[in-house]
């Protein structure tokens, strides 16, 4: 029976753990990089060669993290424990990405909006949902999702927005969702949701400020164009 090929089995000085102690994370190649998060190859095949495939297989780490667990454990040699690894590790790098930006950051226009959550929604495949949750002074409290999925009034219940909303102690919030067919024209329904989250809103003493709907690099805010 041939044994699983592990980084060991590489010469030390072409191991990358050994190479990004010795030179820093930067140095590293993407291959290296996840072959370290993988950590075994399976057998007749090294880490690396598993690692590089599954880099060819999906494109870039983009499409990679929007892979689901069901779609990763797909590739040979990728089973669920390798595929969560794989999860945990390009989850903790987005988040690391988002803290940047987060608390304390004033939110004034909707390009701010834009600018704050385009990482987030960027190659999204399904409609997301989220909420940008603000003190009296407009600065960012946090950011919260709500749902995914197409927009509809049954996805979007105000008891689900403004709970999020009064746990922080929330101000006002701006609803933000993306368009994964690239335009970003707000629908119908997306009109009918902001209204009716903008009158419950009145009525908690939230004020919802705007709806800001994205696109890739395009954005359209409700506002704005005087829809709400």
């Amino acid at each position: 029976m041939m044994e699983r090929m592990t980084l060991k089995d590489l010469p030390q000085a072409e191991r990358p753990r050994e190479r990004l102690i010795r030179y820093g994370p930067d140095k590293l190649s993407l291959t290296e990089l996840l072959a370290i998060v993988i950590g075994k190859g399976t057998p007749g095949e090294p880490v690396s060669v598993l690692s590089s495939r599954l880099l060819s297989k999906f494109g870039d780490l983009n499409r990679l993290e929007e892979a689901s667990i069901e779609e990763l454990t797909k590739i040979k040699g990728i089973g669920q424990a390798k595929a969560t690894q794989i999860k945990a590790a390009l989850e903790l790098g987005k988040r690391l990405f988002s803290q940047e930006e987060i608390k304390g950051k004033t939110i004034q226009t909707a390009e701010d909006v834009y600018k704050l959550m385009r990482a987030e929604f960027k190659n999204k495949k399904k409609e997301h949902f989220n909420l940008v949750l603000l003190n009296t002074r407009n600065q960012l409290i946090r950011k919260v999702s709500v749902s995914k999925g197409t927009l509809n009034a049954s996805l979007i219940h105000p008891r689900e927005v403004f709970k999020s909303a009064l746990s922080h102690s929330a101000a006002s919030v701006i609803l933000v969702h993306n368009h994964p067919s690239g335009d970003p024209k707000p629908s119908d329904d997306d009109i009918k949701i902001t209204k009716r989250l903008i009158e419950a809103g009145k009525i908690m003493g939230i004020e919802v400020h705007d709806h800001v709907i994205m696109a890739g690099d395009r954005y359209t805010s409700l506002k704005a164009q005087k829809l709400i």
